[in-house]
């Protein structure tokens, strides 16, 4: 403790110094000096909370949840799993509580996407393990502009920019939507884990990406039009160890980030500790 006091008083007596110097010395040194300060003792502000309520029953969860997609204007949270003989998606309310599940016609599901319309719902699914067709097709297998390694995840900000989540060379790419054009890459936010997931905040304002294997989600700046620049980070959060957020989605309405943790075997929703809009300024 005498020590503690003793640094204290020390420091005290420095910063005195440095007052009285600049005020009555500082005109005849021949360069001026300037000296900052910046001393904080809040930790930094938390953005999102684990609504732990979410879903009322996790009992439902019986395979790894591969993904997960918010229909906001219904509502609903849809959540696709593997494994054998257990249904293969799972439909919530936004709420939390369960409403039915389906068991045909997906064997192994690795995407979803909810595009409902006022007048019908409409729920698209990435099944890895059906046959497809290939109906647009940008870019091939390599590290140069456009080109790609484990592209993972996809979306379309209000500006017409595609954000390709190129999780393989832990890049984040950004094309025109409408030729294709290559307009740039984020890859300074990514030296430890490539992204697997990138969903839009409501307001446009900002990207939630997450790193599987870092079990962490990032908060990242959207840029303006006409420039990407470099990916800057506003705030994070670390899951637990191993739960391995995979994909995750965004609710449109209240801002909510649902998490599907193939780890884990869960999905958890995280929702802004204010509303979207006055969380992160204007």
């Amino acid at each position: 403790m005498t020590r503690f006091w003793v640094c204290v008083a020390g420091a005290g007596f420095f910063l005195a110094f440095l007052v009285f110097h600049s005020r009555f010395c500082a005109s005849r040194l021949p360069l001026p000096l300037h000296f900052a300060f910046k001393i904080s003792w809040r930790p930094e502000e938390a953005l999102y909370r684990l609504d732990v309520d979410w879903p009322k029953y996790s009992e439902y969860f019986t395979g790894a949840t591969f993904c997960v997609a918010v229909d906001s204007l219904n509502g609903l949270v849809y959540v696709a799993q593997r494994g054998d003989n257990i249904p293969k998606v799972l439909v919530f309310t936004e709420d939390g509580y369960f409403l039915r599940a389906w068991n045909y016609t997906v064997d192994t599901p690795h995407g979803i996407f909810a595009a409902s319309t006022p007048r019908e719902q409409s729920v698209w699914i990435t099944d890895v393990g059906s046959d497809f067709m290939i109906l647009w097709l940008h870019g091939e297998n390599g590290t140069g502009p456009a080109k790609f390694s484990v592209p993972h995840s996809v979306t379309v900000d209000s500006d017409g920019r595609v954000w390709v989540a190129d999780r393989g060379n832990k890049r984040i790419q950004v094309f025109d939507k409408d030729t294709g054009e290559w307009l740039g890459a984020w890859n300074n936010c990514f030296s430890e884990e490539g992204p697997s997931a990138v969903r839009f905040t409501p307001d446009g304002k900002h990207l939630i990406v997450a790193q599987l294997n870092l079990s962490r989600l990032l908060l990242t700046a959207a840029p303006p039009v006409g420039s990407i620049g470099d990916c800057s980070v506003i705030s994070t959060i670390q899951l637990a160890d191993q739960v391995s957020p995979h994909l995750l989605d965004v609710s449109g309405k209240t801002g909510a980030i649902y998490v599907a943790e193939i780890g884990a075997k869960q999905v958890q929703k995280y929702v802004p500790v204010k509303s979207y809009s006055s969380s992160f300024g204007s």
